[in-house]
């Protein structure tokens, strides 16, 4: 897609283009983007609250920590929304004043994160090498004051380039070939002499990496020297660790913001899309990962988050010590060894009388926390924000109350609710070593999940009826799904997933349970709590078979006739393009939901040949990934929910 715009000698407005030559994929380049920047929201709001909130993190290591997430958030927000509203939205334009704004954030900003990463390189050669002074070397004066340098330095350098380019005429084409205000993409727009500035930006960017870039080699250079002298083999891996993850973070700054930087000057030979999408990736992963790498992976970080929590959901005395003398198997690599580990806890022996449960995680990947819970975290983040998004325009906007948009509604409601049952018991037990589950909790999810896969399934069966009733009856449309169809419809659906699946929650809540205590599944699933019963749970089983086979093969088949009768109307006609693809919109989804959850279903009970930890994946997977693309498939790509959200959100830029 390409936008023409006119020359003009005093330009108060710039149009930007996104990633040149790569319009087309905007859609789906919006996806790794959104979710790096939900990521970097969400890690780096973390880290800032549990600082702040635990007096024994206020040491110069995580004072310095919070100014990065900062200035991670800071970087991060100052272009990734307008890139967000370019890709989705097609909302190009943006004001002069509110370009050379972005573009000295992004500058100063880009300095003061170089700056940090020396403050904390520093930070460790101090805590190593002179680990008694550690504090009364960095005092918190000498660490504000260090901040203090930190942004003085970046507004020295950033400010006067930010004036030079101010102070140049453009009168180049008002479009700008990038997806922010990058500084050389400005330049060129100037018809004046630029060559001081861009000779000016050079040279900032030389020395601040150069410069800080050196001071880091020479700390780490000095703790080498002094880690080698050590005796203990430990103290010596330790700090390797600690010199190998800030080398590979300052490698991941620095590398791809000199490439982008002299790309700009020098790219004859390559394609302006790959400059563009480096320039983008250098401002967008390095806040996603420096969360992760500083916080997650930081004991001291998990320890305050655990915490924080604990004092607003304090737990018994007995049951704390035992989740933390158990540490719930967490660094086993086996689920046999968490098993046994748990065997002296109260809650796994038999004929216990407490009344929760312990859920596992994903069984044979305990050493994986971080990478799992960064997968759902993201996945979750997104289906929150894009059902979100989806309701809100709906909601908003009265062009949106026709049949098929009340149906997308409904499955936004749907979504929400079931990702939203399961995703914050299973970050608990992925981040936070948070296993406890009492019963009543744990039967409320189950029949959450169960009830909600069941209407989502019957939402679906709704939108095919739906576009059937559109295309092949299309002067009938309105007459046919009215207002109180729809409601009844929706009712339908709820009722429907009650009354299959209120039976065999209260089945399962029935059954008397005097063995193992411990869920090896992620959340309360069916079958996996059932397993713990001391009766005979194959009744259960059969009714949860017979129920989902009866849901899955009524919805099917009806989902199949209505396209069915779909195709037999459009084929041969001039609309048969535009209903193939309304057709392979939609498949693609049901596949999405069905297939997965047939084949979970029935791993669940004959599971002979499927390991375990595949078992519990694929549960997850088929309960997150529908939900976080249901409204990418039927909104993002729907005009009239994009037309709706920019309404909503830049009422007076949007014509009517």
């Amino acid at each position: 897609m390409s936008h023409t715009h006119p020359t003009n000698t005093s330009l108060s407005e710039l149009h930007l283009t996104g990633i040149p030559g790569l319009q087309h994929l905007h859609h789906w380049i919006s996806i790794p983007f959104c979710i790096m920047y939900l990521v970097t929201l969400a890690g780096n709001s973390t880290l800032l609250c549990v600082i702040k909130a635990d007096p024994s993190l206020h040491l110069p290591m995580f004072l310095f920590l919070s100014m990065l997430a900062v200035i991670d958030l800071v970087m991060s927000t100052s272009i990734t929304p307008k890139m967000l509203g370019i890709f989705w939205f097609h909302s190009t334009a943006i004001s002069l004043d509110a370009c050379l704004a972005q573009m000295y954030f992004v500058h100063a900003f880009s300095v003061m994160e170089s700056g940090v990463l020396v403050a904390m390189a520093f930070d460790r050669y101090v805590a190593i090498c002179n680990p008694l002074r550690y504090l009364s070397i960095l005092t918190s004066p000498v660490v504000a004051t260090i901040g203090l340098a930190t942004l003085l330095r970046a507004v020295a350098f950033m400010t006067p380039l930010t004036f030079q380019v101010l102070r140049l005429p453009l009168c180049s084409s008002a479009e700008l070939d990038h997806s922010y205000c990058e500084h050389m993409a400005v330049l060129r727009l100037a018809c004046g002499d630029a060559a001081f500035s861009s000779t000016y930006s050079l040279s900032v960017s030389t020395y601040v990496g150069g410069f800080d870039s050196l001071l880091v080699a020479l700390s780490y250079a000095l703790i080498l020297r002094a880690v080698l002298g050590l005796s203990s083999p430990q103290a010596r891996k330790k700090a390797f660790s600690t010199c190998g993850s800030h080398l590979c973070v300052m490698a991941l700054f620095y590398i791809p913001g000199l490439l982008s930087m002299y790309m700009q000057r020098y790219h004859q030979e390559l394609p302006p899309h790959i400059q563009v999408l480096l320039a983008d990736l250098y401002l967008l992963i390095p806040p996603a990962l420096n969360p992760l790498i500083y916080g997650i992976r930081t004991k001291q970080i998990r320890d305050g988050a655990w915490r924080m929590i604990s004092q607003r959901r304090p737990m018994a005395r007995g049951i704390q010590s035992g989740l933390q003398g158990t540490a719930l198997g967490l660094v086993k690599t086996n689920t046999e060894a968490k098993l046994s580990c748990m065997a002296s806890d109260p809650f796994t022996r038999p004929n216990s009388s407490s009344s929760s449960f312990l859920l596992v995680g994903v069984p044979g990947m305990e050493a994986f926390p971080t990478c799992l819970g960064i997968l759902f975290c993201s996945a979750y983040i997104i289906s929150l924000v894009g059902n979100g998004v989806v309701l809100l325009a709906i909601g908003l906007d009265n062009s949106l109350r026709d049949p098929i948009h009340c149906f997308l509604g409904m499955l936004a409601v749907t979504d929400v609710v079931m990702v939203t049952s399961i995703i914050p018991t299973v970050l608990s037990v992925f981040w936070l070593s948070s296993a406890e589950i009492g019963h009543t909790a744990c039967f409320v999810q189950m029949f959450l999940v169960h009830s909600t896969t069941s209407e989502e399934s019957g939402v679906l069966l709704a939108m095919a009826i739906d576009r059937y009733v559109a295309i092949c009856h299309p002067l009938r449309y309105r007459a046919i799904l009215d207002g109180p169809t729809i409601a009844q419809i929706g009712l339908a659906i709820v009722v429907r997933g009650v009354l299959i699946m209120g039976p065999l929650t209260w089945m399962v809540t029935n059954l008397p349970y005097c063995r193992s205590r411990v869920v090896l599944h992620s959340y309360c699933e069916h079958m996996a709590v059932a397993k713990l019963a001391c009766a005979d749970p194959r009744p259960s089983g059969l009714y949860s078979v017979a129920g989902s086979s009866l849901i899955v093969g009524m919805d099917t088949a009806l989902i199949a006739v209505s396209y069915g009768m779909i195709l037999k109307t459009v084929l041969g006609k001039k609309s048969a393009r535009k209903a193939f693809s309304t057709c392979g919109c939609h498949i693609c989804v049901l596949l999405l939901f069905y297939i997965p959850g047939i084949v979970s279903i029935y791993a669940q009970q004959f599971h002979s040949g499927v390991a375990l930890h595949t078992q519990v994946l694929l549960a997850d997977l088929y309960l997150t990934l529908p939900t976080m693309l249901n409204p990418i498939v039927y909104s993002m790509r729907t005009k009239q929910i994009r037309q709706a959200v920019l309404r909503v959100l830049l009422p007076r830029k949007v014509s009517a």
